[in-house]
């Protein structure tokens, strides 16, 4: 397993005379944890302890041995035995453990005694699980233990900072690893693990009782998780993907390999087969299960609706997994929609959850979409519902099953805004749930998250979260082991870069008939030149090292695609259009420089969006701007590009809903006018903005009073129109959108 921190810089501590602190089993009072047998292998450890005073149970009488153990915890339990005094210790200044705190002194003790140290964040964790490597360091540390010989660990798992640690453990007599190879540096410690360990660290300084190497780690269950998302019609990279799916499979034949959704939209190849390549590929690569992404739901709002949706599923040779989102209203979903866990799905139908049965093991699967999916794609009729209250009943449905491996196959984002859904939430919300892989934020993780507290900050069993970027640049890939209880004890997780692999020669086959079909369109230059690259950055982007965003900033694509749209929409109006606006997130790609294609123009605007004319108030459109840079610094989709002759000025140091300053427009004689609330003005946007996606719902509010007028002109045939119009293109940044705080 990976290592997730760098963890202790201390030296190692000259501060205790162990003998003075020994206790023999004998010795002790007799345990009265309800949960802790006499027969338990570390009913000896807790006994002489619990005489120390190093340790204590919760209210309820229970000592919960297999639960994690996190910094805090083991921090105050050597302490105490130790009997270290934490009140006249220095102040670590630790940002997470204020004074206050009920391990302050703990802490202190031993920070003081350099048996600990904090991370480069000046932060201690406090409330981390510690794993093995981290314990193995802290004993070492705390009861002066150094290695007898100079022979080799047989562990090959172990790094080169953690070697003298466990070397010093082994040689005593107080770890024998988790197998004869492994050490598992990165494994959580249970409470009855950690006790074990330290109650033979003390015996063995104190030369008086050797310690009982014979416990060893209980039954545990290994499974491998491939996994993909948002891939948005990036098919031309799926036969390298083909080829490190089937690489990972020969090793583990009963790797799973899930989707999280966003395999559609986004490229001419969407455009062109409405997901039917993606599917051919899924199918190719043999995917056992997919939840579906917003992009999923992006054609609702055509003549067909959702038929192009339909015909992916169908055409799916493995089933969906989907908890939080009800098509019963949209009858074309009609007998593929079963709200219900299965453990006998059928390819090609959606289920709220399904039981995959491995290796004699019951794993279950259940999906997540964001309720975003309202505002930034169409839907129709169908409804997200409360992801967490969804996750809650899939959980205790799978429990009821007996199921206690469970997999969250989410398209809700790694971090995204708390006010739709996350997947740091989910996992501090919702028990149960062991491995979250998720889409949606395009999070390039590249060693997985563990989550391992709660909305309140206590402890419980780590969830274990993966996501693999964008656009097939990634497969990734996690091999997670659980215990006899269903808990996650070990992990690791990479990401496979697939630039590195070849291409899979079926695969290919697959491919020619959709890229010739693709390349003829795509191909066809319009006769204009970019004189340089019109770029499209985001903020994942790797080498962006300013942070800029097509989501948050003004960029010469976003400038050029506003102008097209406010030229053509001063065609169909007698109004006078004083602006257009085109939300961030429906710009998906750039323009390379060079002769610019048909394809190109196309798979930046790839959602099939129309041209519309607004009337608004001068208020609405403030509150419009609002919304359009309340998020910042951070992205947003709904972030509003503007035409030429409009500039928008705004303060990032302001409250969210306070920070527009100031919004001016050119007349027709070319005077700067300032917007006024009470004014009502025509501006133009694409169909999608001027319904309230992206959550501005002034906009929708004008569309339900009749104020919109869907001009039913292709966004991106204007876009090609608007080029033409230019000629060569030279890129410009021209102030329009200005923070003024800066």
């Amino acid at each position: 397993m990976k290592s997730r921190n760098k963890i202790y810089t201390a030296t190692v501590a000259s501060s205790i005379v162990a003998s003075a602190l020994l206790l023999t089993p004998a010795q002790a009072e007799s345990v009265s944890f309800k949960d802790v047998s006499s027969s338990s292998s570390y009913y000896a450890s807790i006994n002489q302890l619990v005489e120390l005073g190093a340790i204590s149970g919760y209210p309820d009488g229970t000592f919960r041995p297999d639960a994690s153990l996190t910094r805090g915890q083991a921090a105050k339990i050597i302490a105490q035995v130790l009997q270290l005094d934490g009140a006249a210790a220095s102040d670590p200044k630790f940002t997470d453990v204020p004074k206050s705190h009920q391990y302050y002194q703990a802490i202190s003790a031993l920070a003081e005694s350099k048996i600990i140290a904090g991370y480069d964040d000046n932060s201690f964790k406090v409330n981390n699980v510690i794993t093995r490597g981290q314990l193995a360091k802290v004993i070492a540390q705390a009861f002066e233990l150094q290695p007898k010989n100079n022979k080799e660990l047989p562990f090959t798992d172990l790094t080169e900072s953690y070697k003298p640690f466990v070397k010093a453990l082994y040689d005593n007599g107080i770890t024998t690893g988790t197998s004869e190879t492994t050490f598992s540096l990165n494994k959580p410690v249970t409470r009855a693990q950690a006790v074990t360990l330290i109650t033979r660290a003390l015996n063995a300084v104190s030369d008086t009782e050797q310690p009982d190497t014979t416990t060893s780690d209980t039954a545990t269950f290994d499974l491998t998780i491939m996994h993909s998302n948002d891939t948005h019609g990036r098919v031309e990279n799926a036969p390298k993907r083909a080829t490190a799916v089937k690489e990972v499979r020969a090793e583990n034949p009963n790797a799973l390999l899930l989707d999280a959704g966003d395999a559609n939209s986004g490229t001419l190849y969407s455009n062109e087969f409405k997901g039917q390549a993606d599917v051919a590929f899924l199918n190719y690569m043999g995917y056992d299960f997919m939840t579906f992404g917003n992009h999923e739901f992006d054609l609702g709002s055509s003549p067909e609706g959702h038929q192009a949706l339909v015909d992916f599923i169908e055409a799916a040779n493995f089933p969906f997994v989907s908890s939080n989102v009800d098509f019963s209203k949209d009858s074309k979903f009609t007998g593929l929609f079963n709200d219900l866990i299965s453990s006998e799905p059928e390819n090609g139908k959606i289920y709220s959850g399904i039981v995959k049965e491995i290796e004699g093991e019951k794993v279950g699967i259940f999906g997540l979409t964001t309720a975003e999916t309202k505002d930034i794609s169409s839907p129709g009729s169908i409804v997200f519902e409360n992801y967490i209250e969804e996750a809650e009943k899939a959980v205790k449905a799978f429990e009821d099953l007996g199921v206690d491996k469970i997999i969250a196959l989410t398209h809700i984002g790694y971090d995204d805004s708390a006010d739709y859904d996350n997947d740091l939430i989910l996992a501090q919300s919702v028990e149960g749930i062991d491995i979250i892989v998720g889409g949606h934020s395009h999070t390039k993780l590249e060693e997985p998250v563990v989550v391992d507290t709660n909305t309140s900050g206590e402890a419980k069993d780590a969830t274990v979260i993966v996501q693999a970027y964008q656009y097939s640049d990634y497969l990734g890939t996690l091999d997670v082991t659980f215990d006899d209880k269903g808990v996650v004890v070990d992990f690791e997780g990479k990401l496979l870069e697939l630039a590195n692999y070849a291409e899979d020669p079926k695969a290919l086959e697959i491919l020619k008939p959709y890229k010739d079909q693709v390349d003829s369109v795509q191909n066809e230059e319009i006769g204009v030149t970019a004189t340089a690259a019109l770029e499209n950055p985001r903020i994942t982007d790797e080498g962006n090292t300013d942070q800029l965003s097509v989501r948050k900033n003004e960029t010469a694509l976003g400038n050029i695609i506003t102008d097209g749209m406010l030229s053509k929409a001063k065609q169909y109006t007698n109004k006078e259009v004083i602006m257009a606006v085109q939300n961030g997130g429906g710009i998906r790609s750039s323009i390379g420089e060079g002769p610019i294609t048909v394809g190109e123009a196309i798979t930046v605007l790839p959602f099939g969006n129309t041209l519309a004319i607004m009337d608004v108030t001068g208020a609405e459109l403030k509150a419009a701007f609002e919304v359009s840079v309340g998020s910042y610094p951070d992205e947003s989709g709904g972030f509003l590009h503007v035409s030429t002759g409009t500039k928008v000025e705004f303060d990032s140091s302001k409250p969210a809903g306070e920070r527009v300053a100031s919004i001016t427009y050119k007349d027709a004689s070319g005077n700067d006018v300032q917007i006024e609330d009470n004014k009502t003005y025509t501006i133009a946007t694409n169909a999608f903005t001027a319904k309230g996606g992206d959550g501005y719902e002034m906009f929708a509010d004008a569309y339900a009073d009749g104020r919109v007028t869907d001009l039913g002109l292709s966004d991106w045939e204007n876009l090609v129109e608007h080029l033409k119009s230019i000629g060569d293109i030279t890129p410009t940044i021209e102030g329009r959108i200005v923070d003024v705080a800066k």
